[in-house]
């Protein structure tokens, strides 16, 4: 597009995520690929792979590339009502995070059936995303179904339990954060291992440790994760 601006919607929210930043074990380097190339995707996973963060990353990669984006997390905006996908095929890229929220929503399925139509003449991208494969979404507009088949599904695995350590590393790194092996093993044993949550967990210590001033303990640590 030209002189390409960033959007603003009522939902946008200020984040930082980069590709970078996201542990990709070599059974997601061809999400990553495909998530860097042209071409529409949909993209599917397990809750707490990080999903919408790679959503996230990829917004923010088209900006800086001076290409408007937008995502659109259907589980925060779905009840603003489907008429908020009108005229946005003239963006370079549209996100659409948990369409499988719209399975059986009559309005909502004709309104993303049109986009990836209108996005089809004009060359806008679309990524969707979901915690479903797209063959169990239970779409009953049929021509929506034939058009999801038709686009290139990819899956995103969660992390091996044996690069667990590897991956909390990694993030820490990533966000220049001190992490011991204590401290390590402590997360490994006693919280959620999904990539989703040892994010949210390291951001939170990274935060409370500079609130107290203290450093990234085990005493630290429980009480991070006695409170989520």
């Amino acid at each position: 597009m030209n002189n390409p601006k960033q959007l603003t919607f009522p939902w946008n929210k200020i984040n930082k995520s980069n590709f970078n930043n996201f542990y990709f074990e070599s059974s997601n380097i061809e999400a990553k690929d495909a998530l860097l190339v042209t071409g529409d995707i949909f993209l599917y996973g397990l809750e707490k792979t990080g999903k919408t963060y790679l959503l996230q990353s990829l917004c923010n990669h088209y900006f800086d590339e001076g290409k408007t984006s937008l995502l659109i997390p259907l589980k925060e905006v779905k009840d603003l009502g489907s008429q908020i996908t009108e005229s946005l095929e003239n963006l370079d890229l549209i996100c659409i995070d948990d369409v499988d929220l719209i399975a059986g929503d009559n309005s909502w399925e004709i309104a993303i059936f049109n986009l990836i139509n209108n996005c089809l003449l004009t060359d806008c991208r679309l990524v969707f995303c979901s915690s479903f494969n797209p063959s169990n979404i239970n779409f009953e507009l049929k021509d929506l179904m034939s058009r999801i088949k038709k686009i290139n599904h990819i899956e995103l695995f969660p992390v091996n339990k044996n690069d667990i350590s590897k991956a909390i590393k990694f993030i820490a790194n990533s966000r220049s954060i001190n992490l011991g092996e204590r401290e390590i093993d402590y997360l490994i044993t006693y919280s959620d291992r999904s990539i989703a949550n040892l994010v949210n967990i390291i951001k939170k210590l990274d935060d409370l440790s500079m609130e107290l001033k203290r450093k990234i303990s085990v005493p630290l640590i429980k009480e991070v994760i006695r409170v989520e």
